[in-house]
């Protein structure tokens, strides 16, 4: 009896051996699709998804039709895709829908929401190779970057630039000396020589930065909340400067204040300034009122140095909630490429961040576009960590007060940077 139930025993451990050997026919994916995923050699790339799901911006799948349909061939991975609204809808999509296994496995944010989905755990590191890196931009990659560590690919920059009227001014001052001396001349009460909307500290900055200043310390990639640089010499210099346009009366009374773009944009569309300080978003308004527009980088401050104009960065970014993190991760790869780069700019004049696109026709050629990159090499990442929602209403307030005389810079930066580290250690707890 012992002997039949010995025999028995064996052949079972053998049938269950061979099991263990023979080929999964059912499993797609890795056990756990996070383990050596990212890695460099091919053959131990994980088993290939059926599909991978992508959220893009509203109107902009024009560009994402081509890549998704060029990866496809090439990986043989199906890519399904729909529209959402990328500064608001889908963050709050993907937190309802990645927890429930219905999100998607790769995402486009604006760059200064980064730090938010980071900390709510949305979306995840992605790895890529010093290779891959060096396509972008340093400021793009760095926009892409929270606590040090690298969150997506860019897929788009803008930053504001110099655009002027060319039948009022002929040809882009190299300096904002010369800006300064053209608008003594030129502004009347009726026409101004130049505008910018300094008591919105979005615009502002780029003068702040240029002077010295900075919002957080940057610490090799990593922003320090506790250094907010808003009221050192250098912050307190570009105030002192911003207030001297508004003080000689070079910018119009209605120029403050949360009117303040749409007097500028009025004004300029209707022939009255020759040159202001505006984004890539207000190119068609001006050329649709009848504008003959010119454009280029910003002109430098008087201290020399170029201004250190706030850059938004669109990218790709790879959710917490997929199971393919490998191939999310090239899926992001391919998207951001300088093939579908080019193709995206083509299709939605969305500027790519890719260093051999700078140089190309389609973009040194266009004049929007080349100034738009141009001013991007300057310009600094809008800081994407959560404190930043504290800096912005101090910063108005303040310069709102220094360009109505009703406080000097060096106080009104003070008590901005006093309110900004108070509503940080209350909203933001350690």
């Amino acid at each position: 009896m012992k002997k039949s139930l010995s025999m028995i025993s064996m052949l079972v451990l053998i049938v269950a051996i061979l099991a263990a050997c023979g080929p999964d026919r059912e499993r797609t994916t890795p056990v756990s699709s996070n383990v050596n995923e990212n890695t460099e050699n091919a053959s131990d790339e994980p088993a290939k998804p059926e599909k991978l799901v992508v959220w893009e911006d509203t109107d902009k799948s024009i560009a994402l039709k081509p890549a998704i349909e060029s990866f496809e061939k090439e990986t043989g991975i199906k890519v399904e895709f729909k529209e959402l609204g990328m500064a608001d809808k889908m963050r709050d999509q993907l937190r309802l829908d990645g927890p429930s296994g219905t999100g998607a496995d790769v995402v486009t944010l604006p760059h200064d929401q980064i730090g938010q989905v980071v900390t709510e755990g949305l979306i995840q590191e992605i790895e890529v190779s010093d290779e891959v890196l060096s396509t972008f931009t340093e400021s793009s990659v760095n926009a892409q970057k929270y606590d040090g560590k690298l969150y997506g690919l860019p897929k788009a920059t803008e930053t504001p630039v110099f655009i002027y009227n060319k039948a009022l001014m002929p040809e882009a001052p190299k300096t904002m000396d010369e800006v300064y001396e053209f608008s003594k001349k030129f502004t009347d009460g009726k026409q101004f020589g130049f505008i910018a909307v300094w008591d919105d500290f979005y615009f502002a900055h780029g003068v702040i930065a240029g002077m010295g200043g900075y919002v957080f310390k940057d610490n090799d990639g990593a922003l320090d909340r506790e250094d907010v640089g808003l009221n050192n010499e250098g912050a307190v210099e570009g105030a002192e400067y911003i207030q001297k346009w508004y003080k000689e009366g070079l910018f119009p009374k209605g120029i403050i204040g949360e009117s303040g773009g749409s007097t500028r944009d009025g004004l300029f569309n209707e022939g009255k300034i020759a040159s202001v300080m505006n984004g890539p978003w207000a190119f068609q308004s001006m050329k649709d009122a009848g504008i003959d527009i010119g454009i280029s980088a910003m002109p430098t401050l008087p201290n020399g140095e170029h201004m250190k104009t706030f850059m938004g960065v669109k990218g790709w970014h790879v959710t917490a909630f997929t199971e393919h993190k490998y191939w999310s991760t090239k899926l992001v790869e391919w998207l951001t490429n300088e093939e579908n780069a080019k193709t995206r700019f083509e299709t939605t004049q969305e500027i790519p961040p890719v260093k051999t696109l700078i140089e190309d026709p389609i973009i040194a050629e266009n004049e929007g576009a080349k100034a738009v990159a141009l001013q991007s090499q300057y310009a600094v990442p809008m800081p994407n960590i959560p404190e930043m929602s504290e800096v912005w209403g101090p910063g108005a307030s303040a310069l709102q007060t220094i360009a109505t005389g009703k406080a000097e810079p060096q106080a009104a930066m003070d008590d901005a940077v006093k309110t900004i580290k108070t509503n940080i250690e209350t909203n933001h707890p350690n």
